[in-house]
């Protein structure tokens, strides 16, 4: 069977959706219990549902407002949802990916490449749905590898910013947010100083899907390795990492504290664009 690392299509997935497990990853900021109720009213035929509060996060702390579980917690929810190494698993949202993304990143942080975005999400499937709850499965043999992916925590962070060859920040939130003009979610608006604004939905094209990988090149014309990325609460970050990945780019770190983890310390530095 072919492996799917980055996103598939629904034709794709329709073809392979006996064999490999699905994430329903759609969630609503500020709506805990909006997701798993919409995964109640009809989901990916045999879809299980990835909480993005409790299965993807921790709950809010000095790392943010979704900092990252440990591995090893993450791993164990992985094999509860009966995932193996070798199980090809698919995300899907209905928010173009942003959710989604954050599982397929979780789940390279586990060292695990069989993972996908469903490109376009619930609203290009176009089969039926299925109601109600999935049923059990039986726990799958997990075992976290070498992570594929890249995590900068604040201290490094700190360090490289000081340094004479600082990364380049990517910042995936709106660009009213970016500049400090409005921030409905956090308590301090701004960005961290030296970040560039690259909005995660502009990944994608008019019908909601990726990008081709070069129109996202050409979009992030990243000039070296040395790139990393954040949002509000590192979660839409991955969106950027995905488009990326995609891309063909080198993959960037992911500062999962993100600015929600950044403001926690009011010694650390803030920019408007004012």
């Amino acid at each position: 069977m072919t492996e799917y690392t980055n996103i598939i299509g629904a034709d794709e997935l329709a073809t392979i959706l006996p064999e490999c497990t699905v994430l329903d990853c759609r969630s609503k900021l500020g709506e805990p219990d909006w997701g798993r109720q919409q995964h109640k009213n009809g989901h990916i035929k045999g879809a299980l549902y990835a909480h993005l509060d409790s299965d993807l996060a921790d709950p809010p702390n000095q790392h943010g407002r979704h900092p990252l579980p440990s591995r090893d917690r993450f791993a164990a929810r992985v094999a509860q949802w009966g995932i193996h190494n070798n199980t090809q698993v698919v995300c899907y949202d209905d928010a173009g990916g942003a959710y989604a993304a954050r599982a397929w990143w979780m789940l390279r942080w586990l060292g695990h490449h069989k993972v996908a975005v469903l490109d376009g999400g619930l609203p290009a499937w176009p089969h039926a749905l299925e109601a109600g709850t999935a049923a059990p499965v039986e726990s799958g043999r997990f075992e976290p590898s070498e992570p594929l992916t890249r995590l900068i925590e604040v201290a490094e962070l700190e360090t490289q910013l000081g340094s004479a060859t600082p990364p380049i920040l990517v910042d995936a939130r709106a660009r009213p947010r970016w500049a400090g003009e409005q921030e409905p979610i956090d308590p301090v608006a701004g960005h961290i100083p030296g970040a560039h604004c690259y909005p995660f939905q502009d990944n994608l094209a008019d019908h909601g899907k990726f990008r081709p990988a070069a129109e996202l090149r050409n979009r992030f014309n990243a000039p070296g390795a040395n790139v990393v990325c954040y949002c509000g609460s590192g979660v839409t970050a991955a969106h950027n990492i995905l488009a990326m990945h995609i891309a063909g780019l080198p993959e960037p770190a992911l500062y999962a504290d993100s600015w929600s983890g950044w403001i926690t310390d009011p010694s650390r530095p803030i920019k408007t664009a004012t």
